[in-house]
Protein backbone atom coordinates (compact mmCIF):
# COMPACT_ATOMS: atom_id res chain seq x y z
CA UNK A 1 0.00 0.00 0.00
CA UNK A 2 2.13 2.81 -1.08
CA UNK A 3 -0.84 5.54 -0.79
CA UNK A 4 -2.83 6.19 2.36
CA UNK A 5 -3.30 8.73 5.12
CA UNK A 6 -2.88 8.68 9.12
CA UNK A 7 -5.18 10.45 11.87
CA UNK A 8 -2.20 11.03 14.45
CA UNK A 9 -0.24 13.01 16.71
CA UNK A 10 2.60 14.75 14.19
CA UNK A 11 5.95 15.21 16.38
CA UNK A 12 7.28 17.72 14.87
CA UNK A 13 10.68 18.15 16.46
CA UNK A 14 12.83 20.59 14.80
CA UNK A 15 9.87 23.16 16.05
CA UNK A 16 9.50 21.18 19.50
CA UNK A 17 5.80 21.18 18.96
CA UNK A 18 2.56 17.99 19.09
CA UNK A 19 -0.23 18.20 16.94
CA UNK A 20 -2.93 16.23 15.49
CA UNK A 21 -2.12 16.04 11.49
CA UNK A 22 -3.74 14.20 8.95
CA UNK A 23 -0.07 12.92 7.57
CA UNK A 24 -0.61 11.70 3.60
CA UNK A 25 1.71 9.15 1.89
CA UNK A 26 2.05 8.15 -1.63
CA UNK A 27 4.23 6.97 -4.16
CA UNK A 28 6.68 6.14 -0.92
CA UNK A 29 6.66 9.50 -0.10
CA UNK A 30 5.03 12.14 2.78
CA UNK A 31 2.82 14.08 0.50
CA UNK A 32 1.29 16.23 3.19
CA UNK A 33 0.86 17.01 6.60
CA UNK A 34 -2.49 18.90 7.16
CA UNK A 35 -3.22 19.76 11.01
CA UNK A 36 -6.53 18.91 12.68
CA UNK A 37 -8.74 20.18 15.30
CA UNK A 38 -7.21 19.85 18.92
CA UNK A 39 -10.25 17.70 19.27
CA UNK A 40 -10.54 14.91 16.57
CA UNK A 41 -9.76 11.47 16.64
CA UNK A 42 -6.19 10.37 16.17
CA UNK A 43 -4.09 7.27 17.21
CA UNK A 44 -0.88 7.53 18.86
CA UNK A 45 2.18 9.71 17.97
CA UNK A 46 3.85 9.40 14.68
CA UNK A 47 7.96 9.92 14.94
CA UNK A 48 10.91 9.52 12.20
CA UNK A 49 12.47 5.83 12.42
CA UNK A 50 14.82 5.33 14.97
CA UNK A 51 18.71 4.93 13.68
CA UNK A 52 21.29 3.32 15.53
CA UNK A 53 24.44 5.63 15.22
CA UNK A 54 26.92 2.93 15.74
CA UNK A 55 26.40 -0.89 15.30
CA UNK A 56 28.57 -3.76 14.20
CA UNK A 57 25.95 -6.09 12.38
CA UNK A 58 28.46 -9.02 13.05
CA UNK A 59 27.79 -9.02 16.78
CA UNK A 60 23.81 -9.78 16.75
CA UNK A 61 25.67 -13.12 15.08
CA UNK A 62 22.72 -12.88 12.80
CA UNK A 63 23.15 -11.69 8.83
CA UNK A 64 21.99 -8.20 8.18
CA UNK A 65 18.72 -9.11 6.50
CA UNK A 66 17.67 -11.12 9.95
CA UNK A 67 19.38 -8.61 12.22
CA UNK A 68 16.58 -6.07 10.25
CA UNK A 69 13.28 -8.27 10.55
CA UNK A 70 14.19 -7.80 14.74
CA UNK A 71 15.18 -4.24 14.34
CA UNK A 72 12.58 -3.19 12.78
CA UNK A 73 9.61 -4.41 15.64
CA UNK A 74 11.12 -2.02 17.86
CA UNK A 75 10.89 1.02 15.10
CA UNK A 76 15.05 1.05 14.06
CA UNK A 77 14.46 1.47 10.25
CA UNK A 78 18.49 2.45 10.03
CA UNK A 79 21.69 1.44 11.14
CA UNK A 80 25.30 3.29 10.75
CA UNK A 81 26.75 -0.38 9.93
CA UNK A 82 30.89 -0.87 10.37
CA UNK A 83 31.32 -4.23 8.88
CA UNK A 84 34.93 -3.97 10.77
CA UNK A 85 34.23 -7.35 12.51
CA UNK A 86 33.90 -9.79 9.14
CA UNK A 87 36.75 -7.40 7.17
CA UNK A 88 38.90 -8.80 9.79
CA UNK A 89 38.17 -12.33 8.99
CA UNK A 90 37.29 -12.16 5.06
CA UNK A 91 38.60 -8.59 3.77
CA UNK A 92 36.82 -6.77 1.01
CA UNK A 93 34.59 -10.22 0.22
CA UNK A 94 32.87 -9.79 3.80
CA UNK A 95 32.58 -6.70 3.41
CA UNK A 96 30.23 -7.25 -0.16
CA UNK A 97 28.40 -10.11 1.94
CA UNK A 98 26.95 -7.64 4.43
CA UNK A 99 26.94 -5.09 1.31
CA UNK A 100 24.42 -7.76 -1.06
CA UNK A 101 22.54 -9.31 1.82
CA UNK A 102 21.59 -5.75 2.86
CA UNK A 103 20.02 -5.14 0.08
CA UNK A 104 17.75 -8.01 0.41
CA UNK A 105 15.67 -6.24 2.73
CA UNK A 106 13.95 -2.72 2.96
CA UNK A 107 16.48 -1.39 5.61
CA UNK A 108 18.66 1.17 5.88
CA UNK A 109 22.56 -0.22 6.51
CA UNK A 110 24.33 2.51 6.19
CA UNK A 111 27.64 0.64 6.19
CA UNK A 112 31.36 2.19 6.11
CA UNK A 113 34.50 1.45 5.02
CA UNK A 114 36.52 -0.59 7.76
CA UNK A 115 39.48 1.97 8.60
CA UNK A 116 41.44 -0.71 10.64
CA UNK A 117 41.91 -3.91 8.74
CA UNK A 118 43.73 -5.38 10.60
CA UNK A 119 42.76 -3.45 14.15
CA UNK A 120 46.70 -3.83 15.06
CA UNK A 121 49.97 -5.55 14.57
CA UNK A 122 49.80 -6.93 17.40
CA UNK A 123 47.47 -9.63 16.77
CA UNK A 124 46.45 -12.31 13.75
CA UNK A 125 43.79 -11.03 11.49
CA UNK A 126 42.30 -12.83 8.40
CA UNK A 127 42.36 -9.49 6.15
CA UNK A 128 44.69 -6.51 5.58
CA UNK A 129 43.09 -3.51 3.74
CA UNK A 130 45.42 -0.60 3.06
CA UNK A 131 44.61 3.26 2.18
CA UNK A 132 43.98 2.31 -1.52
CA UNK A 133 41.48 -0.33 -0.60
CA UNK A 134 39.68 1.89 1.44
CA UNK A 135 39.61 4.93 -0.79
CA UNK A 136 37.71 2.51 -3.17
CA UNK A 137 35.35 1.66 -0.87
CA UNK A 138 34.40 5.79 0.37
CA UNK A 139 33.66 6.27 -3.43
CA UNK A 140 31.25 3.62 -3.53
CA UNK A 141 27.80 5.72 -2.94
CA UNK A 142 26.28 3.09 -0.56
CA UNK A 143 29.45 3.69 1.75
CA UNK A 144 28.18 6.50 3.90
CA UNK A 145 31.60 7.30 6.09
CA UNK A 146 35.25 6.32 7.41
CA UNK A 147 34.56 3.66 10.13
CA UNK A 148 35.90 4.26 13.74
CA UNK A 149 39.41 5.10 13.48
CA UNK A 150 40.54 2.77 16.46
CA UNK A 151 44.67 3.15 15.12
CA UNK A 152 44.81 6.50 17.57
CA UNK A 153 48.40 6.22 18.18
CA UNK A 154 48.78 6.31 14.57
CA UNK A 155 46.44 9.52 14.25
CA UNK A 156 48.77 11.41 16.89
CA UNK A 157 51.85 9.93 15.30
CA UNK A 158 50.56 10.75 12.09
CA UNK A 159 51.08 7.74 10.40
CA UNK A 160 51.03 7.87 7.00
CA UNK A 161 48.79 5.10 6.19
CA UNK A 162 46.29 5.95 8.75
CA UNK A 163 46.19 9.92 7.21
CA UNK A 164 45.73 8.92 4.04
CA UNK A 165 42.10 6.96 5.01
CA UNK A 166 41.14 10.18 6.68
CA UNK A 167 42.10 12.38 4.06
CA UNK A 168 40.39 9.64 1.88
CA UNK A 169 36.90 10.10 3.66
CA UNK A 170 37.69 13.53 3.70
CA UNK A 171 37.90 14.23 -0.05
CA UNK A 172 34.86 12.32 -0.71
CA UNK A 173 32.89 14.44 1.61
CA UNK A 174 32.05 11.81 4.27
CA UNK A 175 32.32 11.95 7.84
CA UNK A 176 35.15 10.09 9.96
CA UNK A 177 34.07 7.75 12.92
CA UNK A 178 36.48 8.08 15.86
CA UNK A 179 37.33 5.94 19.01
CA UNK A 180 39.47 6.98 21.84
CA UNK A 181 38.63 6.12 24.64
CA UNK A 182 39.90 7.91 27.62
CA UNK A 183 41.60 10.25 25.84
CA UNK A 184 41.61 13.38 26.98
CA UNK A 185 43.60 17.18 26.79
CA UNK A 186 46.18 17.56 24.44
CA UNK A 187 46.11 13.97 22.77
CA UNK A 188 41.80 14.74 22.45
CA UNK A 189 41.82 17.87 21.00
CA UNK A 190 44.83 16.81 18.30
CA UNK A 191 43.25 13.87 17.65
CA UNK A 192 39.32 15.46 17.04
CA UNK A 193 41.68 18.05 15.12
CA UNK A 194 43.06 15.36 12.57
CA UNK A 195 39.13 15.39 11.17
CA UNK A 196 37.33 12.82 13.32
CA UNK A 197 33.78 13.60 14.21
CA UNK A 198 32.37 11.13 16.77
CA UNK A 199 33.40 8.53 19.43
CA UNK A 200 31.67 6.42 21.16
CA UNK A 201 34.19 4.87 23.74
CA UNK A 202 33.96 7.47 26.53
CA UNK A 203 32.68 6.35 29.72
CA UNK A 204 32.75 9.36 32.07
CA UNK A 205 30.72 12.09 31.61
CA UNK A 206 33.44 14.23 32.26
CA UNK A 207 35.50 12.67 29.23
CA UNK A 208 32.81 13.19 27.22
CA UNK A 209 32.17 16.90 28.09
CA UNK A 210 35.84 17.45 27.21
CA UNK A 211 34.93 16.18 23.59
CA UNK A 212 32.29 17.46 23.31
CA UNK A 213 33.49 21.58 24.13
CA UNK A 214 36.11 20.25 21.27
CA UNK A 215 33.75 19.93 18.34
CA UNK A 216 33.19 16.20 18.40
CA UNK A 217 29.71 14.15 18.51
CA UNK A 218 29.01 11.86 20.87
CA UNK A 219 27.49 8.99 20.73
CA UNK A 220 26.24 7.25 23.66
CA UNK A 221 26.57 3.75 24.02
CA UNK A 222 24.30 0.69 25.63
CA UNK A 223 25.31 -2.87 23.92
CA UNK A 224 25.55 -5.94 25.89
CA UNK A 225 28.45 -5.69 27.25
CA UNK A 226 29.40 -1.81 27.08
CA UNK A 227 26.77 0.11 29.34
CA UNK A 228 27.66 3.78 29.15
CA UNK A 229 23.99 5.36 29.38
CA UNK A 230 23.78 6.49 33.19
CA UNK A 231 27.06 8.03 32.81
CA UNK A 232 26.52 10.03 29.61
CA UNK A 233 22.59 10.80 29.56
CA UNK A 234 22.33 13.69 32.14
CA UNK A 235 24.78 15.65 29.18
CA UNK A 236 21.85 15.25 26.62
CA UNK A 237 19.57 18.39 27.20
CA UNK A 238 22.86 20.54 27.69
CA UNK A 239 24.19 19.26 24.03
CA UNK A 240 21.14 18.05 22.23
CA UNK A 241 22.49 18.49 18.65
CA UNK A 242 25.61 16.66 18.99
CA UNK A 243 24.65 13.24 20.87
CA UNK A 244 23.01 10.46 19.38
CA UNK A 245 22.38 7.18 20.75
CA UNK A 246 23.93 3.39 19.22
CA UNK A 247 24.68 0.07 20.81
CA UNK A 248 27.73 -0.72 18.93
CA UNK A 249 27.49 -4.73 19.45
CA UNK A 250 24.17 -6.19 20.37
CA UNK A 251 23.18 -9.84 21.02
CA UNK A 252 20.26 -11.21 19.65
CA UNK A 253 18.92 -12.20 22.73
CA UNK A 254 19.11 -8.50 23.41
CA UNK A 255 17.90 -7.21 20.18
CA UNK A 256 14.87 -9.52 20.32
CA UNK A 257 14.09 -7.55 23.61
CA UNK A 258 14.61 -3.76 22.48
CA UNK A 259 16.78 -1.58 20.89
CA UNK A 260 16.90 2.32 20.43
CA UNK A 261 13.12 2.74 21.64
CA UNK A 262 14.24 1.53 25.47
CA UNK A 263 17.24 3.98 25.64
CA UNK A 264 14.65 6.82 24.86
CA UNK A 265 12.35 5.30 27.24
CA UNK A 266 15.00 5.39 30.02
CA UNK A 267 16.16 8.68 29.00
CA UNK A 268 12.75 10.30 29.42
CA UNK A 269 11.92 8.42 32.39
CA UNK A 270 15.05 10.43 33.75
CA UNK A 271 13.38 13.95 32.94
CA UNK A 272 15.07 14.69 29.96
CA UNK A 273 13.61 16.56 26.94
CA UNK A 274 11.35 14.41 24.82
CA UNK A 275 12.14 16.60 21.95
CA UNK A 276 16.27 16.26 22.83
CA UNK A 277 16.15 12.58 23.08
CA UNK A 278 14.22 12.18 19.78
CA UNK A 279 17.00 14.57 17.95
CA UNK A 280 19.47 11.91 19.20
CA UNK A 281 17.62 8.60 18.50
CA UNK A 282 16.09 10.06 15.34
CA UNK A 283 17.14 13.09 13.65
CA UNK A 284 20.93 13.66 14.41
CA UNK A 285 22.30 10.35 12.97
CA UNK A 286 20.36 11.25 9.74
CA UNK A 287 21.90 14.88 9.57
CA UNK A 288 25.73 13.92 10.74
CA UNK A 289 26.03 11.00 8.23
CA UNK A 290 24.69 12.57 5.69
CA UNK A 291 21.50 9.63 5.52
CA UNK A 292 18.68 9.51 3.01
CA UNK A 293 16.17 8.26 5.52
CA UNK A 294 13.42 10.56 5.80
CA UNK A 295 12.79 12.64 9.06
CA UNK A 296 8.89 13.22 8.58
CA UNK A 297 8.75 16.22 6.66
CA UNK A 298 6.73 16.55 3.12
CA UNK A 299 9.00 15.45 0.24
CA UNK A 300 10.40 12.71 2.91
CA UNK A 301 10.88 9.04 2.11
CA UNK A 302 7.82 7.39 3.88
CA UNK A 303 10.25 6.27 7.49
CA UNK A 304 8.22 6.62 10.41
CA UNK A 305 6.92 4.66 13.33
CA UNK A 306 3.84 5.11 15.36
CA UNK A 307 4.19 4.55 18.83
CA UNK A 308 1.67 4.52 21.64
CA UNK A 309 3.33 7.27 23.89
CA UNK A 310 6.20 9.33 24.32
CA UNK A 311 7.52 7.72 27.52
CA UNK A 312 7.35 4.09 27.01
CA UNK A 313 8.19 4.67 23.30
CA UNK A 314 6.16 0.83 22.46
CA UNK A 315 5.72 0.99 18.47
CA UNK A 316 2.46 0.08 16.76
CA UNK A 317 3.93 0.34 13.62
CA UNK A 318 6.96 1.07 11.33
CA UNK A 319 6.72 1.84 7.74
CA UNK A 320 9.87 2.18 5.32
CA UNK A 321 9.73 4.05 2.27
CA UNK A 322 5.81 4.03 3.00
CA UNK A 323 6.09 0.03 3.39
CA UNK A 324 4.57 -1.41 6.72
CA UNK A 325 7.71 -3.53 7.93
CA UNK A 326 6.41 -4.19 11.45
CA UNK A 327 2.48 -4.06 13.54
CA UNK A 328 2.41 -4.73 17.06
CA UNK A 329 5.81 -6.48 18.07
CA UNK A 330 4.99 -8.67 14.88
CA UNK A 331 8.04 -8.28 12.14
CA UNK A 332 6.31 -8.14 8.31
CA UNK A 333 10.18 -8.96 7.03
CA UNK A 334 10.37 -12.85 5.97
CA UNK A 335 13.21 -15.16 6.89
CA UNK A 336 15.42 -15.48 3.64
CA UNK A 337 16.58 -18.70 2.56
CA UNK A 338 20.22 -18.69 2.16
CA UNK A 339 22.88 -20.01 0.08
CA UNK A 340 25.20 -22.98 2.34
CA UNK A 341 28.05 -21.45 1.77
CA UNK A 342 29.55 -18.16 3.24
CA UNK A 343 32.53 -16.60 3.89
CA UNK A 344 34.78 -17.58 6.55
CA UNK A 345 38.25 -18.56 7.08
CA UNK A 346 38.70 -21.67 9.73
CA UNK A 347 42.25 -23.09 9.39
CA UNK A 348 43.42 -24.52 12.90
CA UNK A 349 43.39 -27.65 13.92
CA UNK A 350 42.35 -28.91 17.54
CA UNK A 351 44.77 -28.72 20.16
CA UNK A 352 45.63 -30.56 23.56
CA UNK A 353 46.28 -29.65 27.59
CA UNK A 354 50.24 -29.38 26.82
CA UNK A 355 49.45 -26.69 24.49
CA UNK A 356 47.91 -24.53 26.79
CA UNK A 357 50.53 -24.58 29.95
CA UNK A 358 52.23 -21.96 31.23
CA UNK A 359 55.74 -21.22 32.89
CA UNK A 360 57.04 -18.87 34.47
CA UNK A 361 57.10 -16.91 38.05
CA UNK A 362 53.89 -17.74 39.75
CA UNK A 363 54.79 -13.89 42.07
CA UNK A 364 52.69 -10.64 40.95
CA UNK A 365 51.56 -12.37 37.63
CA UNK A 366 49.75 -10.10 35.56
CA UNK A 367 45.97 -10.62 35.51
CA UNK A 368 43.07 -9.28 33.55
CA UNK A 369 40.36 -8.26 35.40
CA UNK A 370 36.94 -7.92 33.59
CA UNK A 371 34.34 -5.36 34.21
CA UNK A 372 30.55 -6.16 34.29
CA UNK A 373 29.20 -3.16 31.66
CA UNK A 374 32.73 -2.00 30.18
CA UNK A 375 35.46 -2.56 27.58
CA UNK A 376 38.13 -1.48 29.96
CA UNK A 377 39.82 -3.58 32.22
CA UNK A 378 41.77 -3.71 35.28
CA UNK A 379 45.41 -4.69 35.63
CA UNK A 380 45.85 -6.80 38.85
CA UNK A 381 49.50 -8.29 39.89
CA UNK A 382 48.24 -11.69 42.58
CA UNK A 383 50.55 -14.62 43.41
CA UNK A 384 49.56 -17.87 41.89
CA UNK A 385 50.89 -21.40 42.68
CA UNK A 386 53.20 -23.50 40.44
CA UNK A 387 51.53 -27.34 39.48
CA UNK A 388 52.85 -29.98 37.40
CA UNK A 389 52.29 -28.69 34.72
CA UNK A 390 53.74 -24.63 35.45
CA UNK A 391 51.61 -21.64 36.95
CA UNK A 392 48.08 -23.02 37.79
CA UNK A 393 44.59 -20.66 38.10
CA UNK A 394 43.22 -20.49 41.39
CA UNK A 395 39.29 -20.75 40.49
CA UNK A 396 38.34 -20.71 43.96
CA UNK A 397 39.74 -16.90 44.36
CA UNK A 398 37.75 -16.47 40.47
CA UNK A 399 41.19 -16.03 38.97
CA UNK A 400 41.03 -18.35 35.65
CA UNK A 401 43.42 -19.42 33.04
CA UNK A 402 41.89 -17.46 29.54
CA UNK A 403 43.55 -18.96 26.33
CA UNK A 404 43.25 -17.34 22.42
CA UNK A 405 44.09 -19.30 19.67
CA UNK A 406 45.25 -18.35 16.01
CA UNK A 407 41.74 -19.38 13.72
CA UNK A 408 43.69 -18.34 10.64
CA UNK A 409 46.55 -21.00 11.14
CA UNK A 410 48.07 -23.31 13.41
CA UNK A 411 50.24 -21.36 15.88
CA UNK A 412 51.17 -22.12 19.88
CA UNK A 413 48.26 -20.47 21.83
CA UNK A 414 48.37 -17.15 24.04
CA UNK A 415 47.72 -17.85 27.64
CA UNK A 416 46.67 -15.94 30.43
CA UNK A 417 44.97 -15.10 33.85
CA UNK A 418 41.60 -13.35 34.40
CA UNK A 419 39.38 -12.54 37.38
CA UNK A 420 35.68 -11.75 37.53
CA UNK A 421 34.64 -14.09 35.12
CA UNK A 422 32.36 -15.81 38.06
CA UNK A 423 32.32 -19.70 36.36
CA UNK A 424 32.73 -22.64 38.69
CA UNK A 425 32.39 -25.10 36.76
CA UNK A 426 33.45 -26.05 33.28
CA UNK A 427 34.01 -23.36 30.47
CA UNK A 428 33.41 -21.30 27.76
CA UNK A 429 34.83 -20.31 24.28
CA UNK A 430 34.09 -18.43 20.90
CA UNK A 431 35.24 -17.14 17.54
CA UNK A 432 33.59 -13.72 18.41
CA UNK A 433 37.08 -12.51 19.63
CA UNK A 434 37.33 -8.33 18.57
CA UNK A 435 39.00 -7.70 16.49
CA UNK A 436 40.35 -9.84 14.53
CA UNK A 437 38.00 -13.25 15.91
CA UNK A 438 40.70 -15.83 17.09
CA UNK A 439 39.34 -17.91 19.52
CA UNK A 440 39.40 -17.13 23.06
CA UNK A 441 38.09 -19.30 26.00
CA UNK A 442 38.01 -19.24 29.84
CA UNK A 443 37.02 -22.41 32.28
CA UNK A 444 38.14 -23.40 35.72
CA UNK A 445 40.70 -26.59 33.89
CA UNK A 446 42.74 -26.68 31.06
CA UNK A 447 40.81 -30.11 30.56
CA UNK A 448 37.51 -28.04 29.91
CA UNK A 449 39.06 -24.83 28.28
CA UNK A 450 40.99 -27.69 25.70
CA UNK A 451 36.89 -29.37 24.90
CA UNK A 452 35.56 -25.44 24.62
CA UNK A 453 37.74 -24.25 22.05
CA UNK A 454 38.28 -27.94 20.36
CA UNK A 455 34.21 -27.42 19.77
CA UNK A 456 34.55 -24.20 18.13
CA UNK A 457 36.91 -25.30 15.91
CA UNK A 458 35.15 -28.55 14.78
CA UNK A 459 32.36 -26.15 13.75
CA UNK A 460 34.88 -23.70 12.17
CA UNK A 461 33.08 -21.21 14.17
CA UNK A 462 30.34 -20.58 17.07
CA UNK A 463 30.37 -20.11 20.50
CA UNK A 464 30.28 -23.47 23.34
CA UNK A 465 29.93 -24.20 26.78
CA UNK A 466 31.01 -26.77 28.56
CA UNK A 467 30.05 -28.96 31.38
CA UNK A 468 31.37 -31.92 33.20
CA UNK A 469 29.18 -34.23 31.26
CA UNK A 470 28.00 -32.29 28.08
CA UNK A 471 29.27 -29.96 25.01
CA UNK A 472 26.90 -26.89 23.97
CA UNK A 473 27.78 -25.12 20.79
CA UNK A 474 25.63 -22.40 18.65
CA UNK A 475 27.84 -22.67 15.28
CA UNK A 476 28.41 -19.65 13.48
CA UNK A 477 29.16 -20.85 9.78
CA UNK A 478 29.51 -17.33 8.55
CA UNK A 479 32.77 -15.66 8.78
CA UNK A 480 32.88 -17.58 12.50
CA UNK A 481 30.40 -14.66 13.51
CA UNK A 482 27.20 -14.79 12.64
CA UNK A 483 24.36 -18.00 12.17
CA UNK A 484 22.11 -18.11 8.80
CA UNK A 485 19.29 -19.26 10.64
CA UNK A 486 16.30 -17.46 11.74
CA UNK A 487 16.70 -14.23 13.60
CA UNK A 488 14.48 -15.54 16.62
CA UNK A 489 15.83 -18.87 16.89
CA UNK A 490 19.31 -17.72 16.92
CA UNK A 491 17.98 -15.78 19.55
CA UNK A 492 16.36 -18.46 22.06
CA UNK A 493 19.78 -20.58 20.84
CA UNK A 494 22.22 -17.90 22.60
CA UNK A 495 19.58 -17.25 25.18
CA UNK A 496 20.02 -21.26 26.42
CA UNK A 497 23.85 -20.59 26.04
CA UNK A 498 23.78 -17.56 28.06
CA UNK A 499 21.97 -19.42 30.61
CA UNK A 500 23.89 -22.44 30.68
CA UNK A 501 27.12 -19.85 31.62
CA UNK A 502 25.25 -18.51 34.24
CA UNK A 503 24.31 -21.54 35.80
CA UNK A 504 28.14 -22.58 36.12
CA UNK A 505 28.73 -19.41 37.75
CA UNK A 506 29.49 -16.72 35.99
CA UNK A 507 27.95 -13.05 37.41
CA UNK A 508 27.98 -11.47 34.10
CA UNK A 509 25.44 -9.73 32.48
CA UNK A 510 26.60 -10.91 29.01
CA UNK A 511 29.08 -13.73 29.72
CA UNK A 512 30.14 -14.21 25.83
CA UNK A 513 29.93 -10.68 25.40
CA UNK A 514 32.56 -9.76 27.71
CA UNK A 515 34.13 -12.62 26.92
CA UNK A 516 34.73 -11.21 23.20
CA UNK A 517 36.18 -8.15 24.06
CA UNK A 518 38.88 -9.91 25.99
CA UNK A 519 41.08 -9.50 23.32
CA UNK A 520 40.49 -5.81 21.98
CA UNK A 521 43.75 -4.61 22.18
CA UNK A 522 42.64 -1.36 21.28
CA UNK A 523 40.95 -0.98 24.37
CA UNK A 524 42.80 -0.62 27.72
CA UNK A 525 44.28 -1.32 30.19
CA UNK A 526 45.27 -5.27 29.97
CA UNK A 527 44.07 -7.95 27.04
CA UNK A 528 45.20 -10.88 25.35
CA UNK A 529 45.70 -11.31 21.79
CA UNK A 530 47.15 -14.70 20.09
CA UNK A 531 50.66 -13.60 20.19
CA UNK A 532 50.54 -12.88 24.03
CA UNK A 533 49.26 -10.10 26.84
CA UNK A 534 49.12 -6.68 25.90
CA UNK A 535 49.26 -3.52 27.87
CA UNK A 536 46.69 -1.45 26.04
CA UNK A 537 48.37 2.18 27.74
CA UNK A 538 51.73 1.65 26.33
CA UNK A 539 50.83 -0.53 23.73
CA UNK A 540 53.63 -3.57 23.89
CA UNK A 541 53.01 -6.97 25.10
CA UNK A 542 53.68 -7.93 28.68
CA UNK A 543 55.25 -11.13 30.28
CA UNK A 544 55.31 -12.96 33.19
Amino acid sequence: MNSFELRTRYVDISNARIFPAAVSVEDRKISAIIPLPADAAVEGYLLPGFIDSHVHIESSMLIPAEFARLAVTHGTIGTVSDPHEIANVCGMAGVEFMIDNGRKVPFYFNFGAPSCVPATEFETAGARLDSSDVAALLARPEIRYLSEMMNFPGVLSKDAEVLNKIAAAHAAGKPVDGHAPGLRGEQAANYIAAGISTDHECFTREEAEEKLRLGMKILIREGSAARNFEALIGLLDQYPDTMMFCSDDKHPDSLEAGHINQLCARAVAQGVNVFNVLKAACVNPVIHYQLESGLLKTGDRADMILVKDLNDFEVIKTWIRGEIVAENGQSHLQSLKQHSIYPNQFNCGEITVNNICVQGNEENVPVIEALDGQLITNRLAITLQQGMNGIEALPGNDVLKIVVVNRYFNAPPAVAFIRNIGLKEGAIASSVAHDSHNIVATGIDDESIVRAINAVIRCKGGISCIDNEQEYILPLPVAGLMSAEDGYTVASQYTAMDKRAKAQGSTLQAPYMTLSFMALLVIPHLKLSDKGLFDGDQFRFVSF
